[in-house]
């Protein structure tokens, strides 16, 4: 599982294993985070559900990576200082497993 905290420019990345261990923790631009998804092998990518996400999302599920959004509300508790911190794409994952916006489902 890959979770992504999109930002304007950045965007921090953190690969989970199957028993819920970081095994990846990156910072790249937008371009480098389609690139390098182009190089995993499938998986579930997880974001926060925005216009960006959309357009991200299509272009991950185009690479054959099951794409889950999840609404803004749902992120917030995770966040664990006013600005969205490194950690939030770490804790975010696990707790997203099951969970979509009303749009994507």
């Amino acid at each position: 599982m890959l979770g992504i905290d999109l930002g304007k420019n950045n965007c921090s990345l953190a690969g989970l294993d199957a028993t819920g261990a970081v095994v990846l923790r990156r910072k790249m631009t937008r371009e480098g985070v389609t690139a390098f998804a182009a190089t995993l092998p499938t998986c579930v990518i997880a974001m926060e559900a925005c216009c960006g996400a959309h357009f991200l999302g299509r272009a991950f599920a185009d690479q054959g990576h099951e794409v889950r959004l999840m609404s803004p509300e749902y992120v917030q508790p995770y966040v664990k200082a006013q600005k969205t911190t490194t950690g939030t794409p770490r804790r975010s994952p696990r707790q997203r497993r099951g969970r979509r916006c009303g749009s994507c489902r």
